[in-house]
């Protein structure tokens, strides 16, 4: 059986198509993108616990995704997890002082990330601020632990 150039072009440039789809597909579920970042700015937040919480984690808004956890780290004064947040810059000085952030859960057991709350101080948060009032992760064993204890003391 003979092959011809064109079918074997054609294969080849089938075979590129869905390699690109693949590479388009990986990005948009892992959140990374080619593209340069448009303006963004910093905001910190110190948790008590941050549970599953990891960087590239998403930073949600009213459901709509407004930036992303740059990094994790101990805060050595309080003994708290410090995030920082990579925010969209169209947001800097538009988030009131008192916003708050919540570290919430996709699903039963589903992925952590953060959500913001805006609260309603007329001063704004600006680049490398900190958002003061956080609510820490729900943690499933630490749940059942309260539940068994209780039911056991009952």
């Amino acid at each position: 059986m003979k092959r011809s150039k064109t079918m074997e072009l054609g294969v080849g440039l089938f075979m590129l198509a869905g390699i690109i789809g693949l590479v388009f597909l990986g990005l948009r579920v892992s959140g990374l993108s080619l593209q340069t970042p448009e303006s963004r700015f910093e905001l910190q937040a110190n948790f008590a616990n941050i549970g599953g919480l990891k960087p590239r984690a998403r930073v949600t808004m009213a459901g709509v995704t407004v930036g992303r956890v740059e990094s994790i780290e101990l805060d050595t004064e309080w003994y708290d997890a410090r995030v920082v947040m990579e925010i969209d810059g169209e947001l800097e000085g538009k988030l009131p002082e008192d916003s708050t952030a919540a570290i919430l859960t996709s699903g039963l057991l589903g992925e952590q990330y953060i959500g913001l709350s805006v609260g309603g101080a007329p001063e704004t948060l600006e680049g490398g601020d900190r958002i003061r009032d956080t609510q820490s992760a729900l943690v499933l064993e630490e749940l059942i632990q309260q539940f068994v204890s209780n039911m056991a003391s009952e």
